[in-house]
């Protein structure tokens, strides 16, 4: 807890909290709300270049804490914020729906089944973000292209199957509370790829990162 402290001291960045608000996007018509997620990426992107500007890994590394923990602490913290903006995505469809909403023509309604689209999101990016950082922290550029084009391809998919995809198009892109069950299920489904995903990339990216000569 003293190491997530700490990156949220030293390490958080100001967009962070801006892009939370983006949650606020699934109020926005027909809008794809699904890129709310990405912005979220992009101020993890921030969070590891202000990371690098500070020098925090020559600093992380003179504490009693093996690289395995620092890895742990920052994935943490980025676990934290991304929870929070589906939080607060849910928050928003609430009241969404109490104000009154329509179908979205470009991609998932605001409803139940966006959240278990937004654990997908982030599962994909983490899988593939974390494990390519932590070969070269003084480089997250090619971390971030490389997760932002998986991410934007999952979001097109979407797109594309709530139109051609008969369970997406069908059962997933109702409103609720019509196939509240199968929804339900496929938020299951996310959760367990998220949880299982992004601890698979923890796993990974502290191999990798405790394997690199680092040049602080």
């Amino acid at each position: 807890m003293k190491l997530l402290k700490k990156e949220f001291i030293l390490c958080m960045h100001p967009t962070a909290y801006i892009m939370l608000l983006m949650s606020a996007f699934v109020l926005i018509p027909g809008y794809p709300y699904t890129v709310s997620c990405f912005y979220m990426g992009l101020a993890i992107y921030f969070i590891c270049l202000t990371a690098r500007e500070n020098h925090d890994a020559s600093y992380t590394l003179t504490l009693p804490v093996s690289r395995e923990d620092a890895v742990r602490a920052r994935i943490l913290l980025c676990c934290v914020l991304e929870v929070a903006q589906l939080v607060l995505m849910g928050l928003m469809i609430l009241v969404k729906y109490a104000i009154g909403t329509m179908p979205n023509p470009a991609g998932l309604d605001a409803g139940v089944a966006l959240i278990g689209d937004g654990l997908i999101t982030y599962a994909i990016f983490n899988m593939i973000f974390f494990p390519v950082y932590y070969r070269n922290i003084n480089k997250p550029g090619p971390a971030f292209l490389f997760a932002s084009a998986a991410v934007f391809a999952w979001i097109v998919a979407v797109i594309v199957s709530t139109y051609a995809v008969p369970f997406f198009r069908d059962v997933l892109d109702q409103q609720d509370p019509a196939f509240m069950r199968d929804k339900l299920l496929f938020v299951l489904g996310g959760l367990f790829l998220y949880g299982g995903g992004t601890a698979l990339a923890c796993d990974k990216s502290a191999k990798k990162f405790a394997a690199v000569d680092l040049q602080l």
